[in-house]
């Protein structure tokens, strides 16, 4: 076999998922030699051998396996990370593909602009573009800027990266949720140069397998929210300036904070359970970039006084959860500090960018 210019990794953990359609996408749709790692996680790897098919055969494919009983993808993707030996790594979730010629596209990118990484373009299941990162002008594509490209809201790292470079980073593992946020945060925010290959074949994100789970509503609100205290710890991010901080503390406050929020507000009971948590957690992530809160819509800081308040009503929550729901109101685009509005890190500018690359990829 050639020296592999891209090692892929695969972790799979369950026998329905389409690892075949996944390892094809790879297989023959790339030119440049690569080599798939496709690792059997907490699984017989034969069940994984008997669903690649013909492709468990191919040269370039190699089935590894790991059990180490812990239900995430940390563990599988570090050891086909440690595996790998080629120039580039990139990872792919066992039930999405990559759209012909994909890593082709990713490596003359990385040639033409000497990238340390290369995100890529992400079509998601419903045939529309992910609009996240909303880089500057929803049409940035090299020289990218962690801060000014919003490169926090690509939380993972998908496309292609330099080992040579980043060789050493690893998922944390022991986490619930947010595995992949302090690699991905500390390639965007350490990397000397970023590229988006934003107008070539896509990553494809599938919904189709039986077992995914979005979130977990019944977990326990500081296990979701774990990677906080890894990320404080990290040293880049303890010298970071403030206009780094807040950039990355207002996503994980519209995103992730917020998310958290709508899983728990499901029903009384729920959002009574976990009431006072919330509030306390807001009040974390906006001591870590202190003014953040200016930044965050009207919407979003109504959301949060509700929270606040020792005795809402299940109505309130409710209804202010819908109202920020409504992205094209005044209450959604205007932030709470008015002066605020056009900075790059507000509503305005953070939604119009991701609406620009939707609108240049409607679905299909």
């Amino acid at each position: 076999m050639i020296k592999p210019l891209v090692d892929v990794t695969i972790a799979v953990h369950s026998a329905t998922r389409p690892i075949s359609r996944a390892v094809a996408s790879v297989l023959e749709g790339t030119a440049a030699p690569v080599r798939v790692n496709v690792i059997a996680h907490n699984i017989d790897p034969e069940i994984i051998r008997r669903n690649l098919g013909t492709y468990a055969d191919y040269p370039a494919l190699r089935l590894l396996s790991i059990s180490d009983g812990i239900a995430s993808a940390a563990g599988p993707m570090n050891y086909g990370l440690a595996h790998s030996e080629a120039r580039y790594v990139s990872i792919l979730g066992s039930d999405d593909e990559l759209a012909p010629g994909a890593i082709d596209s990713w490596l003359a990118t990385a040639r033409d602009t000497d990238a340390d990484a290369v995100l890529a373009r992400i079509q998601l299941a419903n045939g529309g573009v992910d609009p996240y990162p909303p880089v500057r002008g929803g049409r940035r594509t090299q020289h990218l800027d962690a801060r000014r490209d919003r490169l926090a809201y690509r939380s993972a790292p998908l496309g292609l990266i330099d080992r040579e470079r980043f060789g050493h980073l690893r998922f944390s593992e022991g986490l619930s949720s947010g595995e992949d946020l302090s690699y991905s945060l500390t390639l965007w925010y350490t990397a000397e140069r970023i590229a988006y290959d934003l107008y070539g074949p896509p990553y494809v994100g599938h919904d189709d397998a039986d077992d995914r789970v979005t979130f977990a509503p019944t977990r326990p609100l500081e296990d979701d929210f774990a990677f906080l205290s890894e990320l404080q710890q990290l040293p880049w991010f303890t010298a970071a300036n403030p206009a780094i901080r807040t950039a990355i503390t207002v996503k994980l406050i519209r995103i992730h904070f917020f998310d958290a929020v709508l899983a728990r507000s499901a029903s009384q009971q729920a959002f009574d359970e976990n009431r006072e948590g919330l509030a306390t957690l807001a009040d974390r992530l906006i001591a870590i970039a202190p003014g953040v809160d200016q930044l965050l819509s009207r919407s979003d800081r109504a959301v949060i006084t509700v929270l606040r308040d020792p005795q809402p009503t299940f109505d309130a929550i409710c209804d202010a959860m819908q109202a920020r729901r409504s992205y094209l109101t005044p209450a959604s685009l205007i932030p709470s500090n008015p002066l605020l509005a056009l900075h790059a890190q507000a509503p305005f500018r953070t939604l119009f960018a991701g609406f620009r690359i939707m609108r240049r990829y409607p679905r299909g």
